[in-house]
């Protein structure tokens, strides 16, 4: 699968790229390389996986990741319910002869993502979502995971890969990953679509919204995000809010600031960013004048 054909193959799938993901998402297939895709909340890093799942017709696991999160969750655990009512047939039955290695073997692991991905018979897309939200010690342990698709369990040994997944990794940059992880990725940042582009990924979504309400909601949208707010509107606040305008029925953004005040709360999602969009700002957003101010014509000070 060439670049071109990655590019098509996404765009018909719904998801919109530009060259420089396009030529990444094929370097990780040719190179069989984890790729870490690192940008701001909202800007579609999760949906290329997805996305790639689509055009490659394999099962999408992810692993969700947080503070504090173990291996039990990731990675494997073992099934001690499962143990137990083996300890207890075994003993009824006499047949307590090599218990301990048959309670350590594969029938009682029970596998999550990491290892699901790994063992699975056929190649899957693994997301590992929100790198950086994990410790530095779970970071590091994804290192052997990620360089040699192999997953090293005390009990068992070492577990290889049945297949080779394509793994994503994404990271909202809360922290600084290492550079050993950094090392065994490809790098990509992903930042806010141009207006054109994303003109496109709203009509390829939202096919059933006239063009023009389209095209005003996203020049509205990148005149939001020049300002300074806590929380910059992403593509899916994007998405949300024309979703939100196309209901309404409107062909185009509403004259009414009230109106239009209201259908924000799909937008901004902080309080301060909400309490902040006066009128005024909201105008200038849209390229509007404040009224009775027209063009060339400086206010009097009087």
């Amino acid at each position: 699968m060439d670049i071109p054909h990655i590019s098509t193959a996404l765009k018909t799938g719904g998801y919109i790229p530009d060259e420089s993901l396009a030529t990444l998402l094929w370097m990780g297939l040719t190179l069989q390389r984890p790729m870490l895709l690192e940008g701001e909340a909202g800007v579609g890093k999760t949906s290329v996986a997805a996305a790639m799942a689509r055009v490659l017709k394999r099962p999408l696991i992810r692993l969700q990741c947080h503070e504090g999160m173990d291996l039990n969750q990731a990675v494997y655990e073992w099934n001690v319910s499962r143990q137990l009512l083996e300890i207890r047939i075994r003993e009824a039955q006499g047949a307590l002869d090599g218990l301990k290695d048959d309670l350590f073997s594969e029938d009682f692991l029970l596998a999550r993502p990491l290892l699901q991905a790994l063992r699975a018979t056929e190649p899957v897309v693994l997301l590992i979502d929100e790198i950086d939200r994990a410790d530095e010690a779970f970071e590091a342990f994804l290192l052997e995971a990620l360089a040699e698709y192999q997953i090293t369990v005390p009990e068992l040994g070492t577990l290889k890969a049945n297949s080779i997944p394509l793994v994503i990794l994404s990271s909202n940059g809360t922290r600084d990953l290492s550079d050993a992880l950094r090392r065994r990725c490809l790098y990509h940042y992903i930042d806010f679509p141009n207006r054109a582009r994303e003109t496109d990924i709203v009509r390829a979504a939202v096919p059933e919204a006239d063009l023009r309400l389209v095209e005003e909601a996203v020049s509205f949208i990148h005149g939001l995000r020049k300002e300074d707010l806590d929380k910059k509107p992403g593509v899916a606040e994007t998405l949300d809010w024309v979703r939100v305008l196309h209901r309404l029925d409107l062909k185009a953004l509403p004259d009414d600031e009230t109106m239009l005040q209201n259908s924000l709360f799909a937008l901004l999602k902080t309080r301060a960013d909400q309490w902040q969009m006066t009128p005024d700002r909201l105008r200038k957003a849209m390229g509007r004048r404040a009224p009775g101010v027209d063009a060339g014509i400086v206010p009097s000070a009087s």
